[in-house]
C-alpha cells in the first residue's frame, strides 16, 4: 500500500452523539458525558482501530442555536467540558491516536490558545492539533458582554453571501492563526540549554518578539511555552463557503469538508485547490478531508430502524451540514474508497450514536478498508504531522 492509496480515517466525537436523540439510545451514558472516564474510553476505542485522530466538538453556546437563534428545547443534551482540556486528559492514556480538539477564535486570546495547544503537544508526545471556528451570533456574544453583533437569519455554514460581521470574523480568525503560529515559532528549536555548569537554562538570543501588528491584534510575545515537539501542531478549519475556504487556505494544514457525492467530491477538491492559488502562502498543500454523519450496522435495515427510532424520539427527520449514511460498514467503505479516488484525502466520520457507531467505525469499518488495502495495519512512527504527510517547518525567526 503507498501512501497515495491510504487513505486517512477520523471521528468527530460530540457529546452522545451527532443525533440530538443520542442520549437516549439503551447503551448511551448520558450521566458520564462530564467524566474524564467517558472520554478517555471513546478516544480509546478509536486508537484500538488505528485511526488517524479524533477531533473534539466544542463550543461557547451554552444552548444550541437554530439560524442563530438559542433553541429552548429540553429534549437534548444540555453542557459540555472544554475540548483543549478533555484532550489534555486523554493524552496520556493514548499512545498513537491524534488529539484534535475545537477552538473558537471569536472572544477568546491567541496567546492563551498557543499556549493551551502547544501544552497539549507536549503531554501528548507531538499528537496535538486544533481545529478553528469562529462564534458569529447575537446569542454567544451576550454572554461575554464585550462585543455586540446583529441578529443573523441563516448561519454561515448555509449562506453563500455571510452578512459583513460573519466576514470579518473570518478575517479575524486567519489572524488568530497566525498569531498563534508566529507563537509557537517564538521559541526555536534549541533554546534551551540547561547547562547546571554555567547556569543557563535558555540561550535568550533565541526567543523572538513576534511583533504582530494587525487590525484585531496587538501581539509580542514570546510565548510562555517553548516550541511545541511537532514545531507546528496541526491545523484544522470546517469550509461550506467562500470566506471558510479562504481560512483554511490562509492557515490551515487540513480542510474538512462536506460532500454529497462523488461529483461534488470532485468539485470541492477543485474549490479548495481554486483557493490555495488565490490565498495560501504555505509549500504544502490542504489535506483534504471529507466529513460524514454515520449510522452503521451489520444490517441496513437494522441501522435504517435505529435512525427511524431516534427520529421519532427527535420528532422530525435528523439533518446535518454532512452527508448523512445509513448502512453497513461495507457499503460505507465503498463510498470512502469512491470519493478518496476522487481526489479525497481521507474522511473524519461524526457517529450518530456513542458508543454504537463509534465500535462499528473502528471494528468493522477499519477492517474492512484493511482488507481492501486502503487503511493501515499498524501505527507508524512518528508525531501527526509526519501521520498527513506534512514536513516539520523550522521556526520562522530561526537564522540560518
Amino acid at each position: 500500500m503507498t501512501a497515495d492509496d491510504e487513505l486517512h480515517l477520523g471521528v468527530a466525537l460530540d457529546g452522545a452523539g451527532w443525533h440530538p436523540a443520542a442520549w437516549r439510545e439503551p447503551d448511551a451514558t448520558p450521566d458520564r458525558l462530564l467524566t474524564p472516564g467517558y472520554w478517555t474510553e471513546l478516544v480509546r476505542t478509536a486508537e484500538a482501530g488505528l485511526l488517524d485522530f479524533v477531533s473534539i466538538e466544542d463550543t461557547l453556546a451554552t444552548l444550541p442555536t437554530r439560524r442563530g437563534a438559542p433553541d429552548p428545547s429540553t429534549d437534548r443534551v444540555r453542557g459540555r467540558l472544554d475540548a483543549v482540556l478533555v484532550a489534555a486528559r486523554v493524552a496520556p492514556r493514548t499512545t498513537s491516536i491524534g488529539l484534535i480538539p475545537g477552538v473558537t477564535t471569536t472572544h477568546t486570546e491567541p496567546f492563551h490558545l498557543s499556549k493551551s495547544v502547544a501544552t497539549l503537544d507536549y503531554v501528548s508526545g507531538g499528537r496535538a492539533g486544533l481545529q478553528v471556528r469562529v462564534s458569529p451570533t447575537a446569542t454567544e456574544a451576550r454572554l461575554f458582554g464585550r462585543r455586540t453583533f446583529p441578529e443573523i437569519e441563516r448561519g454561515p455554514a448555509t449562506d453563500p453571501e455571510p452578512p459583513r460581521h460573519v466576514t470579518e470574523l473570518f478575517d479575524e480568525a486567519a489572524d488568530y492563526v497566525e498569531v498563534v503560529r508566529r507563537l509557537w515559532d517564538s521559541w526555536e528549536d534549541d533554546a534551551e540549554i540547561r547547562d547546571v555548569a554555567t547556569g543557563r537554562f535558555v540561550d535568550r538570543d533565541k526567543l523572538h518578539s513576534i511583533g504582530f501588528q494587525g487590525r484585531w491584534f496587538s501581539v509580542n510575545g514570546p510565548s510562555i511555552t517553548p516550541r511545541p515537539p511537532q514545531g507546528q501542531p496541526v491545523v484544522a478549519a470546517l469550509a461550506h463557503v467562500p470566506v471558510a475556504f479562504r481560512l483554511a487556505a490562509r492557515g490551515a494544514d487540513l480542510v474538512f469538508v462536506t460532500p454529497t457525492d462523488a461529483d461534488h467530491t470532485a468539485l470541492l477538491v477543485d474549490t479548495v485547490r481554486s483557493h490555495e492559488i488565490q490565498d495560501r502562502h504555505e509549500d504544502e498543500p490542504l489535506r483534504i478531508i471529507a466529513d460524514l454523519v454515520v449510522f452503521l450496522d451489520d444490517d441496513a435495515d437494522a441501522a435504517r430502524a435505529r435512525l427511524a427510532r431516534l427520529d421519532g424520539r427527535l420528532g422530525h427527520p435528523y439533518r446535518s451540514d454532512a452527508h448523512v449514511f445509513v448502512g453497513t460498514p461495507s457499503s460505507l467503505a465503498d463510498l470512502l474508497v469512491g470519493w478518496h479516488g476522487a481526489g479525497i484525502d481521507g474522511f473524519r466520520l461524526r457517529p450518530g450514536a456513542l458508543p454504537h457507531d463509534l465500535d462499528v467505525i473502528a471494528g468493522g469499518l477499519a477492517d474492512e478498508l484493511r482488507r481492501r488495502s486502503v487503511f493501515r495495519s499498524h501505527y507508524a512512527a512518528g508525531d501527526l504531522r509526519a501521520r498527513f504527510g506534512l514536513a516539520r517547518p523550522a521556526s520562522r525567526y530561526a537564522v540560518a
